[in-house]
């Protein structure tokens, strides 16, 4: 009975874990083809939950990466002048707006900036992250506990490097590449 019991148990475990496992997984369509997205909210609550709801209400499709920047990173996540879809669409304040939701307080964590991660994007104010976010290109230690990282590009990176390139002084991006949609698993 105890084996029956145990077994029982480790099935359970199993596919809690899966189940729990897929909540965090998130679904970016670009043009280019789906990026998958794992999030980690045991690292930065707030900033996962922020993004999960944002995502799953549709606030992020449409929305251009502004600013995207060769070998570094590409930015994007700005709801209110970034959707193209959007009358207030507005490509020279991309970058300067957010949703109408308060602001987040820092995350920070051990979470190195390297290829994939997904950070938040904020002003000089730690405590500034609303809706914007970035994916690193390649590794940016500068970044490390300075911005809360949340999540990595799981599958489907090589979709993020064809992501169009900005301009070389600030990464403003003319024509700019679009969130087609993004959504939980």
């Amino acid at each position: 009975m105890k084996k029956f019991i145990y077994l029982c148990t480790l099935i359970f475990c199993l596919i809690n874990s899966h189940s729990i496992a897929k909540e965090n997984i998130m679904i970016l369509k670009l043009k280019y083809g789906e990026v998958e997205i794992e999030l980690y909210p045991e690292k930065a609550p707030n900033h996962v939950k922020r993004f999960k709801q944002l995502s799953d209400e549709g606030k992020y499709d449409n929305v251009v990466f502004h600013r995207v920047i060769e070998g570094f990173m590409a930015q994007t996540g700005d709801v209110k002048f970034g959707n193209s879809a959007s009358p207030e669409f507005n490509i020279s304040l991309a970058g300067t707006g957010g949703s109408d939701l308060p602001d987040l307080k820092a995350e920070f964590s051990n979470i190195a900036h390297t290829r994939g991660i997904l950070s938040a994007a904020r002003s000089a104010d730690p405590n500034s992250a609303n809706s914007q976010f970035f994916i690193c290109f390649q590794s940016a230690p500068h970044l490390d506990r300075q911005y809360s990282a949340f999540g990595k590009v799981i599958k489907g990176m090589e979709f993020i490097d064809m992501i169009k390139k900005g301009d070389s002084n600030n990464g403003s991006v003319s024509e700019p590449d679009k969130i087609v949609s993004l959504r939980s698993k």
